[in-house]
């Protein structure tokens, strides 16, 4: 048994040669055999294939790249045969490595020297000794010397065997100039000097594009970092301002607590001292009683007649006054009020806490203006509040004073509208006579805000504080909650109703179909494309072109308005049993003019009436 496993390990050692990659020289590592028959190790076989794919041991050239598989039985073979190796003595050279390449070129003459040089033409390397020839003898004259160049065989041609000194630009490959003449013939080429000199110049580009990019990013990144040094900054001041604000709430709050307590304390005190000074004067009405009573019994004691009949007596005045019980309680007018006021700001606030703090606002303001003492002409002390109501209502429209034209501010300011009625229109008008000239009108859903929700076959507008989701049209109002009709007028008498919900933030007029639908002067009266009667707070105006006439209010639940194209007027009557006219205008028709109507107030809505 012995002798055998020794004659095994003999037959495996004597096939080293046989298990050694011709290109690397040592034990195969991952073997692949190609077409050929010829065994190589992978990695060895495929850094010798560029461009083209030839046998490195017979140069049998293959059209296509073989298809390579690993070769399990000479990969069972070579490990055996290192398990094997490592037994032996030493067991150093049982374990035989890549062999590293030098970067000592030798000379190909002595394969001993290393050399000084290598010729492109001669390909090969030569030592200094072997030089000579090239040095001495004309005929190598011309030949090309370089230094030693350790990859010659990377540089030949595998189809024609020459140095491929030319780089092809089409293919970007190196090539022979038999290759320039035959597959590559018509390419575009230049030396591989040339070429790298290129390829350099263009990475040094992309270096200075990508410093370029890395400066932007570093920019961005720095701005983002300021942003957000500035975000938390602008957090701080925030912050510390709405703390202000709660803080003056909590102050203001305690104050007005204070003086409610001290408005119930000072009623108390008033009725405890009323309270006393009925105690005291009963007290002195009981004494006064006990005393007489005490004088009847006396005299009742009396033994002498005659001494009793001559005793006189007289009843206190104190019985000539009723007792009663005082009514005395803390339900004054202040003190309830008071209390009743605490609950209802409470209540309120518990309310307006439902809400998100985004719909606040616009319930806040909703609501104050509702209040009719907000009308900053009757109450002084309502002038700011009201005012920064109005502010906001007006979308940033610069005000102009109240109760006369702004042309007597601004002379230049052209006024199209008539504070007074025309003589012709100034008497109530029959329904009948204008009837004749009645047209049926639907909104435009195209136009409507997304505050308005169309209903009823188009012909009711309600306004809420919740957004309808309408698609984003150009003609749509992206600003002020407003629609218009679907029919405009240029020629011929027209005329129309609407029902109101209110006398309060809601204005009818008449619009151009070009009139602004994003900016803030694409509130109706407010641009030189629009007409309208408008009810803000309990004030009605006439606008236009941002001017406003104050006029006086009929507060109709009905309005009718009755269009002349052929005159350039627009008339518009408070419907009851008549038609009464109270403003019209009169312009130059520039275009179809189309009915328009605002509508603010949340709840509001304006209904298209049926003419009959």
């Amino acid at each position: 048994m012995m002798a055998e496993a020794e004659e095994t390990e003999f037959s495996l050692m004597s096939l080293e040669d046989e298990l050694t990659c011709s290109i690397c020289l040592s034990t195969f590592d991952c073997p692949v055999t190609i077409p050929c028959g010829h065994n190589f190790c992978q990695d060895c076989l495929l850094a010798t294939w560029k461009g083209s794919y030839s046998c490195p041991q017979c140069r049998t050239l293959f059209a296509t790249k073989p298809e390579l598989k690993k070769n399990t039985v000479l990969s069972t073979v070579v490990e055996t045969f290192r398990v094997k190796a490592s037994k032996s003595e030493g067991g150093a050279a049982s374990k035989p490595e890549k062999k590293k390449k030098k970067d000592v070129v030798r000379c190909d003459t002595c394969m001993e020297a290393d050399a000084t040089h290598t010729c492109l033409t001669c390909m090969a390397s030569f030592c200094e000794e072997h030089l000579r020839p090239h040095r001495e003898n004309p005929i190598f004259r011309l030949h090309q010397l370089t230094l030693p160049v350790g990859d010659l065989m990377e540089r030949i041609c595998t189809d024609h065997h020459k140095l491929m000194e030319l780089f092809c630009i089409p293919h970007q490959r190196p090539i022979c100039t038999l290759c320039l003449q035959q597959v590559h013939k018509g390419c575009s080429f230049m030396s591989p000097e040339e070429q790298r000199s290129k390829k350099e110049s263009d990475l040094r580009d992309q270096l200075v594009f990508l410093d370029g990019k890395l400066s932007k990013n570093e920019a961005v990144l720095s701005q983002m970092r300021t942003t957000q040094n500035k975000l938390k900054e602008s957090a701080i001041h925030r912050k510390r301002s709405v703390s202000a604000g709660y803080q003056q709430m909590r102050d203001m709050l305690t104050k007005e607590e204070a003086e409610a307590l001290r408005v119930i304390d000072k009623e108390v005190e008033t009725g405890e001292t009323k309270i006393r000074g009925l105690i005291i004067k009963f007290s002195e009405n009981v004494d006064n009683i006990s005393k007489a009573k005490e004088e009847i019994h006396c005299l009742l004691g009396q033994s002498q007649t005659l001494a009793f009949l001559q005793t006189s007596f007289n009843l206190p005045q104190a019985v000539s006054y009723e007792p009663y019980t005082p009514r005395i309680n803390l339900d004054s007018k202040k003190v309830v009020q008071s209390e009743a006021f605490t609950l209802t700001l409470k209540n309120y606030l518990m309310e307006l806490f439902k809400h998100p703090v985004e719909a606040r606002i616009p319930k806040l303001i909703a609501e104050a203006i509702k209040i009719p003492s907000l009308n900053t002409e009757n109450i002084p002390g309502n002038k700011k509040l009201g005012k920064s109501i109005e502010n906001l209502l007006e979308f940033g429209v610069k005000d102009k004073p109240r109760g006369r034209p702004a042309a007597a501010e601004n002379k230049e300011t052209p006024v199209t509208e008539t504070s007074d009625i025309p003589a012709e229109i100034s008497s109530a008008e029959k329904r009948s006579e204008l009837m004749k000239y009645g047209t049926v009108l639907t909104f435009d859903l195209r136009t409507a805000h997304k505050r308005i929700e169309l209903s009823e076959n188009l012909t009711k507008a309600s306004v809420s504080d919740e957004h309808t989701n309408y698609p984003d049209c150009l003609e749509r109002f992206a600003v002020c909650s407003q629609v218009l009709a679907s029919k405009g007028f240029s020629v011929g008498r027209h005329y129309w109703e609407v029902r109101l919900s209110s006398n309060n933030f809601i204005g009818v007029g008449l619009a151009y179909r070009s009139i602004d639908r994003k900016g803030p002067t694409s509130r109706l009266g407010r641009n030189d494309k629009s007409w309208c009667v408008e009810w803000f707070n309990v004030k009605l105006s006439a606008w236009h072109n941002s001017s406003e006439t104050v006029l006086a209010n009929p507060n109709p639940k009905r309005v009718g308005v009755l269009l002349d194209c052929e005159e350039g007027k627009a008339t518009f009557y408070n419907v009851a049993d008549r038609a009464y006219p109270f403003h019209s205008f009169s312009f130059q028709f520039a275009e179809a003019v189309y009915p328009a109507f605002w509508i603010f107030s949340s709840g509001s809505y304006i209904t298209l009436c049926k003419l009959q």
